[in-house]
């Protein structure tokens, strides 16, 4: 569908992670001069305008998960009247884990002019800083809150060959780590990116196995950023991981003997160390 022609323009623009200097001249023209903003705070992106110096005079509305739905009509009328909406989220670019792509999708739907301010993004961030490969890559967005849902989610990392990007709250990294090496293996690199570009950033970088040691050892604070290697082709999966292979197979009427040779078999993994985590994970369930 063709934008009618005095049709005006939805704009999505990325603000700096932390440090003020990394806007664009171009930001703080659109701040300058967007008929309406739509923050994903309200209060933080006057905080930004401020820390930038400068002064807008278009309507500024929220623009949160809750809200955005709610927001379409209203923003796509200022559009169609010819009007520039911008939109930015708290840091880095609208619409990657925040609000913002349903707005998109109608514009375009519309067929109205969309465009995009480039700037700042923790995933592009993180993964330079990683110092892990990274011509190939996924963005996987949040991991999952619940222990079961996450090693599902792990276990469907074990195999990917490129490198994985996610973000993650401070308050859930070390036991997301803690997972990852159970199910991925303590062996495999990842580094853990925090505050990126703020006064406290910081990269932990190291095997699984180190940087879980050091999550659990200290108190994580501020926007965490994860960067798991990729796998090596032909790895074998750890057998921490085959544990709950094992018990479907027991929970059927299987043997436990014959449940961990019919696994490993399949896996590739040593049986005597599967049927030494089968019964781990047996005892400790007891206690429980």
């Amino acid at each position: 569908m063709a934008p009618a022609p005095d049709s005006g323009v939805l704009v999505l623009a990325a603000t700096p992670l932390g440090d003020p200097r990394d806007a664009s001249p171009r930001l703080r023209d659109l701040i300058a001069t967007a008929d309406v903003i739509a923050a994903e705070d309200t209060r933080r992106f006057r905080t930004l305008a401020h820390a930038l110096g400068v002064t807008y005079t278009g309507k500024v509305v929220s623009h949160y998960d809750a809200v955005e739905t709610a927001r379409l009509p209203g923003l796509l009328t200022t559009v169609r009247e010819g009007g520039t909406v911008l939109v930015v989220s708290d840091a880095g670019m609208p619409a990657v884990s925040d609000p913002g792509y349903r707005l998109v999708a109608a514009a375009a739907e519309e067929g109205l002019p969309v465009t995009c301010a480039p700037g700042p993004s923790a995933v592009t961030t993180a993964l330079v800083l990683s110092g892990l490969p990274c011509e190939r890559f996924c963005f996987d967005g949040f991991a999952p809150r619940r222990s079961a849902e996450r090693r599902r989610w792990l276990e469907s990392l074990h195999d990917e060959r490129r490198a994985v990007v996610f973000f993650e709250s401070p308050r859930r990294t070390a036991d997301l780590l803690t997972d990852a090496v159970d199910v991925l293996g303590a062996d495999r690199p990842a580094a853990v990116c925090r505050e990126l570009t703020k006064t406290h950033e910081q990269v932990v970088r190291g095997t699984l196995g180190e940087v879980t040691q050091w999550a659990t050892g200290t108190e994580v604070l501020g926007e965490v950023t994860v960067v798991l290697a990729g796998a090596e082709p032909g790895a074998a999966p750890p057998v921490e991981s085959l544990v709950d292979a094992v018990r479907e197979r027991t929970d059927d009427g299987e043997r436990l003997k014959d449940a961990v040779a019919a696994v490993a078999e399949a896996t590739g993994v040593a049986k005597r160390e599967l049927y030494n985590a089968a019964l781990a994970a047996r005892d400790r369930a007891a206690r429980d």
